[in-house]
């Protein structure tokens, strides 16, 4: 199951670069198209990657809980604001919605691992 699965993410992250390289070479970089699969890319990646960090860490004992279910919630919300973003006021704004829900990911897993005192 969880080969399928990342054979599965691996698929759509290759499918979603050909096509923002695809649309990139044609022409119609800034077309909605091309900024859904551009944002879908950017959080399947940031999934897989907060999934592979969390999991080390777990492992280690460096993190005692990682709430990677709660990811996809924030995902979801952060890839609608992303693309709604992105199509309203350009790339950069969409990218700032990006860097902006990694940010306050990394504050929750800090909070739940009680980084900063017992305020979770």
């Amino acid at each position: 199951m969880t080969r399928w699965a990342l054979v599965g993410v691996g698929a759509l992250l290759v499918l979603g670069i050909a096509t923002v390289a695809l649309a990139r070479l044609s022409g119609r970089s800034g077309s909605r198209a091309a900024i859904l699969v551009s944002v879908v890319t950017h959080w399947l990646g940031a999934w897989v990657l907060w999934s592979f960090a969390g999991g080390l860490l777990l492992r280690y004992g460096i993190l005692g809980a990682y709430p990677g279910a709660f990811f996809g919630l924030l995902a979801l919300a952060g890839a609608v604001w992303q693309y709604r973003a992105a199509v309203a006021g350009g790339r950069e704004r969409g990218l700032v919605v990006f860097v902006g829900g990694q940010l306050l990911w990394l504050v929750v897993v800090l909070l739940q691992n009680g980084a900063f005192g017992g305020v979770w």
